[in-house]
């Protein structure tokens, strides 16, 4: 029973004392344009106290024209609880957050938000009002607004009333959140019938929807459009032609540059070009750049020139293993080409035609020099040849020299020729007793020369010589092996060493020799004769006249009258076997000043000699010295 008792005390006294304060109407969020005025209301019920307004927490002010804020002011009967904010006119910076307060009753009302809306301007269109495009190219239009439209506004693109497509749309945000500029690009590709055409670009938002426009003028440009001809596109070499270059632009064309080949033609200006035609005007064609304000066009064309046949570079000579293929290239150039055929050198025989030469798996005979030959067409001018060499990589050929015919123990040599590709690694002279590379082994020795290489591209060549000094009776009879060895074989051969007698060589000189004598004996004998006859007044003795011929080697020669009877001999020349130092040519042996080397010794008397090496008188001979030996000096 006290609880409720309580209750209807408590009631009474609440009735004693009146209604407590609190807010009849609240402030709410309110959107405002800029310039315009803002009211948000406020209103307190059984309060007769202090009310002010905070802005984002800052108290105003509790006056009613709130001083220091010229633009704020709470309006309404105080008495009846109306205490409205107003601003007018509304700025950017006013837009925040708003609280209604009874300070004394502790009463804060719900914040209510002040938004300021900007309607946008009129956009901005980079490189307005007009705006120059080239026709063909790619281009855009871009469309800016400043950014302080609040809120953003949308861009658009129209023409005669129609929306664009093709436009990218473009927000910067700020730092503070806010937002920046705003971009929307046109993208276009321009044709002629654009030039002059009028573009517009509308900004628009819910603050404004029928938006601001901002209108482009298309100004159509080009760069020159090039035509470049030849008078006349066909010439012969060194013959003059000219280049003719036409070009139509907007604006004007401003200059031109002449190149042949990339590189500039000095001094060459204005639309014509006048040159002397070479072979180099069809792989290096001439051009010519127009160009004005917007750009500049390039056009290019290659004169037809006839030229005779030109080899860049000769072709290569070609090594291959035998058995292996082989190919050779030859790149004449002509306009017309040339007909190009393939030849051995020293045969007239076509092997190919082409620039290209393959010859599959080579033989050794294969080896030498290949022909290209170039012949002129329709132009008829020059024409030309190139070699190659083909060299066959085979086992080395090796060749025996015929060697001279040598004396027993005199000197002697021996030769062989090695052909081989690759090089030999060795050549090696061998007989029964040993082998020789270089160098001397005994009475042998070996020396090595290079030799011209042999016709048929066998590779280079070399000569080996094997000296022997002082022959033996078994060199005359063995075989003496030259042998030689590359990376792909071994190649040898045999030499036999020929003899030389010196006996026949001695037999000719003596016979001279002893004719030479014995018409000096005729002479000296009628010539004495007769001068002793003319000195004894007649008298001649019967006894026979001693007659002495000098020697040849050391003046003793005599003739006694127990030699008499022998008279009409003569002793041959006396050879000694063991002489080896006679050289190997029997002509040299002849014109030798002493040719029996003091070896024959011819005297007036000899003792008599082997029957094979005695030279006889002649009967004729006799017969003639009888006669003069008569009629100089007659019997008494």
């Amino acid at each position: 029973m006290l609880g409720p008792a309580l209750l209807v005390l408590l009631c009474s006294f609440r009735g004693l004392a009146g209604p407590l304060p609190h807010f009849l109407q609240q402030p709410e969020d309110i959107v405002v344009l800029l310039g315009a005025e803002a009211r948000l209301p406020c209103a307190l019920g059984a309060y007769r106290g202090l009310v002010q307004w905070t802005k984002d927490g800052l108290a105003l002010g509790g006056e009613r024209d709130l001083p220091g804020w010229s633009r704020y002011w709470i309006s309404g009967n105080a008495a009846s609880g109306q205490h409205d904010l107003h601003i007018k006119p509304v700025e950017l910076e006013d837009e925040a957050s708003y609280e209604c307060q009874a300070s004394q009753a502790g009463l804060r009302s719900r914040p209510a938000q002040l938004r300021v809306m900007v309607p946008p301007e009129a956009p901005q269109i980079l490189g307005g009002p007009s705006v120059s495009l080239v026709a063909g190219v790619p281009g855009n239009l871009t469309c800016r607004s400043r950014g302080n439209a609040q809120p953003a506004p949308e861009l658009l693109w129209f023409r005669d009333g129609i929306r664009l497509d093709g436009a990218t749309f473009h927000q910067t945000t700020l730092k503070d959140k806010t937002t920046g500029a705003v971009e929307n690009t046109l993208f276009l590709t321009p044709s002629s019938h654009d030039d002059g055409a009028t573009l517009i670009c509308r900004a628009r938002s819910q603050v404004l929807p029928t938006g601001k426009d901002t209108a482009v003028t298309l100004i159509l440009q080009y760069p020159p459009v090039v035509t470049l001809s030849a008078e006349p596109q066909t010439v012969q070499e060194g013959e003059k032609a000219t280049f003719l270059c036409q070009a139509t632009a907007h604006p004007p064309v401003t200059g031109y540059r002449w190149a042949k080949g990339g590189s500039p033609v000095l001094g060459a200006r204005g639309p014509r070009l006048e040159v002397v035609a070479d072979a180099t005007f069809l792989t290096e064609p001439v051009s010519c750049e127009v160009s004005n304000a917007v750009g500049s066009a390039n056009r290019s064309t290659a004169l037809e020139v006839l030229y005779g046949p030109i080899l860049p570079a000769k072709p290569k000579p070609v090594s291959v293993d035998v058995g292996k293929d082989a190919s050779f290239s030859c790149a004449w150039r002509g306009n017309p080409l040339p007909r190009i055929t393939w030849t051995r050198l020293g045969s007239s025989q076509v092997l190919s035609s082409g620039p290209t030469l393959r010859l599959p798996s080579v033989a050794l005979e294969d080896a030498g020099d290949y022909v290209c030959r170039a012949e002129p067409r329709r132009s008829g001018l020059g024409g030309g040849t190139a070699q190659a060499r083909l060299t066959v990589n085979a086992p080395p050929v090796v060749k025996a020299l015929i060697p001279a015919p040598a004396f027993l123990r005199g000197p002697a040599r021996l030769q062989c020729v090695v052909f081989a590709s690759p090089a030999p690694d060795s050549v090696v002279w061998s007989w029964d007793e040993g082998f020789l590379e270089a160098g001397s082994l005994g009475r042998f020795l070996v020396e090595t020369f290079s030799a011209p290489e042999e016709e048929g591209g066998q590779g280079p060549g070399l000569i080996s010589v094997l000296h022997i000094s002082g022959t033996q009776e078994s060199d005359f009879t063995r075989g003496f092996n030259c042998s030689a060895r590359n990376r792909l074989g071994e190649g040898r051969t045999q030499v036999h060493l020929g003899r030389r007698d010196l006996l026949p060589t001695v037999r000719i000189v003596a016979g001279a020799v002893s004719a030479a004598t014995a018409l000096f004996m005729v002479i000296t004998g009628v010539i004495l004769c007769c001068w002793r006859h003319g000195k004894a007044s007649g008298s001649f003795s019967k006894q026979k006249n001693l007659v002495r011929i000098p020697g040849s080697s050391d003046g003793s020669s005599s003739r006694g009258p127990e030699e008499e009877a022998g008279g009409s001999e003569e002793r041959g020349p006396i050879v000694h076997p063991d002489h080896g130092d006679l050289i190997l040519d029997e002509k040299e042996a002849l014109e030798a000043a002493d040719p029996t080397n003091g070896y024959y010794k011819v005297r007036g008397v000899s003792p008599p000699a082997s029957p094979d090496s005695r030279v006889k008188t002649s009967p004729i001979e006799e017969s003639q010295e009888r006669q003069l030996s008569v009629m100089c000096c007659p019997a008494s």
